[in-house]
């Protein structure tokens, strides 16, 4: 039997199905007795300090492994005290005598009701959140335990609906050959885990648990998107053969990883490094990285009711560039809405926030949190060497406005007499309309990075976060390489640095065709770094060139990515 999903993250396994469906039964309806009500609001209040214990205990955990993903245990500790939730269990015990955990059901009911309903699909995502924490408090109501995915004895591969941030929170990755899920896609949390721990992945897998068994054989492809159940050993042998070199692959790449990336022709490219956070696994890899090309600061935003003061930012900012030391250091002033909104930050429901008040702009009318962040950051780079790089910039307006307002600061400073470092200003190139006036913007920054993802998503205008129009989003759109091609050439003319840090800066089939355009810088997450090298040190920078030039000939996406 062969069942049909979506690949979220690359690669092929064998293995055994673990079924994983943590569903808890219904509460049925049910009221209490008069008198009943304070047990029943004591026994709430209870499990509530339990939860808020046992999400700060997998929050204080994951910091130490991945703070980013951390803010997500932030957030469901907000749902937890949410106000409303807070006032409707009680009312309903007290006024209409629901007993505890069908009043705590029904009340979470409705708020991810009103949630899924949402047109904008990251608002509906974030019922999710509701649905782990209302397990969460029911589990704690009876008294459960609660193993997960933790307690895994041996490699497997987990089956499920979908898979909770809290599910996750404690994997045991070398126990994970793969994950299949019903639901979810590219971008979902059970996507970004898969990939970031390099665990294959396919998802909205219709049917899939009425469909496996514990413990049956599957053998799955995520790159074509295929789970076959009860394989033969032909199947099994051949899927074997594919983890085993994909693996193989792996471990050979990591030979390049502590290399200075160069190509066969000796020219030297500078691979530089996108981090999220300044947690130490992160900062680890800038033993083997030139620079670090994004440093997104949205994680000191995330998952709070507070904004981060100025010492926090300074500090953050401080560790990041002590760590870099004389490398360069590019820091994205704050990029919240679009897929990023924050709690701390009073946003207005749009219908298109991908078109709406993010990045740059959101910065504009929020000029005290601006100022903030680059008065910690400015005061950050007398330790290292500071590129300030701003998000979401439409026009040579709003970058006349940011350099007036970092002007502003300084003087500030100066009058202050806090000392502050010889800083670069640039721009992320990822709206279209500054990309077509690139021969413009040179003049006024001092280097610039192409944002690939966004700039694609604006280019086809297609959301890369919907899934109904996946097809129509293609980072191998000709328009995409001659607009690269247009934008390169500028700031290569100009001398001025020019880099790539979305998604395609790290895809080695596009990479002959980004060198043979120009770029000499490409920024990446840790886990890309040896791969690219790699494939670097295969290319020829003539034969690039000539290979750009045929891209660049090309009518189709189809046809691009069948050559290359």
């Amino acid at each position: 039997m062969v069942l049909q999903g979506k690949g979220a993250a690359p690669g092929a396994a064998v293995g055994h199905i673990y079924v994983y469906n943590e569903k808890f039964n219904i509460p049925a309806e049910s009221f209490i007795s008069a008198g009943q009500e304070q047990s029943q609001l004591d026994k709430y209040q209870l499990i509530k300090k339990q939860a808020l214990d046992e999400l700060d205990s997998i929050r204080q955990n994951m910091l130490k492994i991945d703070p980013t993903r951390a803010s997500i245990f932030d957030a469901q500790k907000e749902i937890v005290e949410d106000i409303i939730i807070n006032e409707e269990i009680p009312a309903k015990i007290l006024n209409d005598k629901w007993a505890g955990d069908f009043a705590i059901y029904q009340v979470y009911e409705t708020v991810m009701l009103v949630l899924k309903k949402t047109p904008d699909p990251l608002i509906a995502e974030r019922a999710l959140d509701f649905d782990d924490v209302r397990a969460l408090l029911l589990r704690l109501w009876y008294g459960h335990k609660k193993e997960g995915l933790s307690a895994l004895k041996e490699p497997v591969i987990i089956a499920a609906s979908d898979l909770k941030p809290s599910d996750t929170a404690g994997l045991n990755t070398n126990k994970v050959l793969a994950i299949l899920t019903e639901i979810g896609g590219v971008t979902s949390h059970t996507a970004i885990i898969a990939k970031s721990f390099g665990i294959p992945a396919i998802l909205g897998i219709e049917g899939l648990l009425d469909s496996v068994k514990q413990g049956q054989l599957a053998a799955i492809n995520a790159e074509e998107g295929t789970v076959i159940l009860d394989p033969d050993e032909d199947i099994i042998n051949e899927f074997n053969k594919k983890t085993y070199i994909l693996n193989r692959d792996r471990e050979d790449a990591i030979v390049f990883q502590s290399k200075k990336a160069r190509t066969s022709c000796a020219n030297e490219i500078d691979i530089g490094l996108n981090i999220s956070s300044c947690g130490s696994e992160e900062l680890s890899a800038n033993s083997f990285t030139d620079f670090v090309g994004l440093f997104r600061t949205e994680f000191l935003y995330m998952g709070r009711d507070t904004l981060p003061n100025e010492e926090e930012q300074f500090n953050t900012y401080k560790k990041v560039l002590e760590c870099f030391g004389k490398r360069p250091v590019c820091l994205r002033t704050l990029d919240i809405g679009g897929d990023k909104p924050v709690s701390c930050i009073e946003q207005k429901r749009e219908d298109n926030p991908f078109l709406g008040n993010r990045g740059l702009r959101l910065c504009f009318s929020n000029p005290d949190i601006f100022k903030t962040q680059i008065r910690a950051a400015l005061r950050a780079s007398v330790f290292g060497n500071l590129w300030l790089m701003l998000p979401m910039v439409s026009s040579i307006d709003d970058i006349r406005t940011a350099k007036e307002i970092i002007c502003g600061v300084k003087e500030s400073l100066n009058k202050e007499g806090k000392k502050y470092g010889d800083i670069k200003t640039g721009i992320m190139i990822e709206v279209p309309s500054i990309a077509i006036e690139a021969n413009l913007a040179v003049k006024e920054v001092d280097f610039a990075s192409i944002g690939s993802n966004d700039l694609c998503q604006y280019l086809c205008a297609a959301d890369r976060t919907n899934s109904a129009v996946e097809s129509y989003y293609s980072q191998y759109h000709p328009a995409m390489f001659s607009l690269i091609k247009s934008v390169v050439s500028v700031f290569n003319d100009e001398e001025k640095p020019i880099s790539i840090c979305g998604e395609l800066g790290s895809d080695t089939r596009a990479l002959p065709v980004l060198l043979g355009l120009g770029l000499k810088k490409l920024s990446m997450g840790a886990a890309s770094v040896a791969p690219v090298k790699r494939a670097i040190s295969g290319i020829n920078l003539e034969k690039t060139r000539e290979i750009a030039q045929k891209v660049l000939e090309m009518p189709t996406a189809k046809e691009i990515e069948e050559y290359l």
